[in-house]
């Protein structure tokens, strides 16, 4: 059976892609994977005109940031916003993925207990948001300056092990995401973190481009991270020019027919969410519309080709 999304098509340059959404249904045992846009690439539209452009493009879901002065802030977004939200999502056929936060957890006890009561919220939020059975997670990076791993990590287990806590009285999941410019650098600096805390409801959030840009190889990092990884973001990078900047995905050198392979092979089920990185959208001209439907043709295909069924 069909999604209705596979009689949506999006027009860039004149082009239709045709053949969105669902391919053939789970019950062949193939691995089912979604494809979302982080409205994080989205801050200039209201939520309800984000959601559909996500829709009409053919995305599964939605990533929403609730950090301060975003349309979705938690700590503005009013009870009526939140239903209506909900009502949107459900109406435009989304799925919410996942919950952005930025929580530096490298702070001061006063930056630390100030992010403690964001991740309170962005959990409370996930709760009521929850669409049947499919409860959103929480992701954020971890903050700190690149290279000081080593003298900072004892802190950032202890201070993750409170944030485990309030995942598990929520029973909403908290995952993580190693920064080429943060402290937690490393697939294998992530992994270790993971491992000292060790809570069913800390996970790692997996953003291969992070890693490219430190020359580090796809299988490799896949390998180490996707077990321990409950989220994924994709986007692209210019490292190949010598540079250390992102990109939308297929701008960069990123292979995502090899990436869809790799993650077809693997234990993956869960989202694959495009990030458009700050570095993209606050150039001149920016249109998030026509990036999210660009990030879409790239990657939707490489999905189809891989065989993964879409939900």
């Amino acid at each position: 059976m069909s999604s209705r999304r596979e009689f949506l098509s999006t027009m860039l340059g004149g082009a239709a892609l045709i053949g969105a959404g669902r391919l053939l249904g789970a019950a062949d045992g193939k691995r089912t994977i979604g494809l979302g846009f982080s409205l994080y690439g989205m801050k200039s539209l209201p939520l309800a005109d984000a959601l559909k452009a996500c829709a009409s493009v053919g995305y599964d879901g939605v990533e929403l940031p609730v950090m301060p002065d975003w349309p979705g802030d938690s700590a503005k977004l009013s009870a009526e916003a939140r239903r209506d939200f909900l009502v949107q999502m459900n109406d435009q056929g989304l799925r919410l993925a996942a919950i952005m936060e930025n929580l530096p957890a490298l702070g001061d006890d006063a930056q630390h207990a100030a992010n403690l009561e964001r991740l309170k919220r962005a959990c409370a939020l996930a709760a009521e948001l929850t669409q049947a059975d499919k409860l959103p997670l929480v992701e954020t990076i971890l903050g700190g300056n690149a290279g000081e791993f080593e003298a900072v990590k004892d802190r950032l287990v202890s201070r993750l092990k409170e944030w485990a806590k309030i995942a598990e009285g929520a029973k909403v999941t908290v995952a993580v995401k190693a920064h080429v410019s943060n402290a937690t650098q490393r697939p294998g600096q992530l992994k270790w973190l993971l491992e000292q805390v060790a809570s069913p409801y800390l996970k790692g959030a997996y953003d291969y481009s992070h890693f490219q840009v430190q020359e580090l190889k796809l299988g490799e990092t896949m390998a180490q991270l996707l077990p321990h990884s409950a989220f994924i973001h994709v986007k692209d990078t210019e490292h190949s020019l010598g540079k250390r900047g992102f990109l939308l995905p297929g701008e960069g050198t990123i292979d995502y027919r090899e990436y869809f392979r790799l993650l077809a092979a693997s234990k993956y089920r869960g989202d694959v969410v495009v990030e458009v990185s700050g570095q993209v959208s606050s150039q001149p001209g920016y249109d998030p519309l026509i990036a999210s439907r660009k990030c879409y043709n790239h990657l939707a295909p490489a999905m189809r080709a891989a065989a993964i069924v879409r939900e």
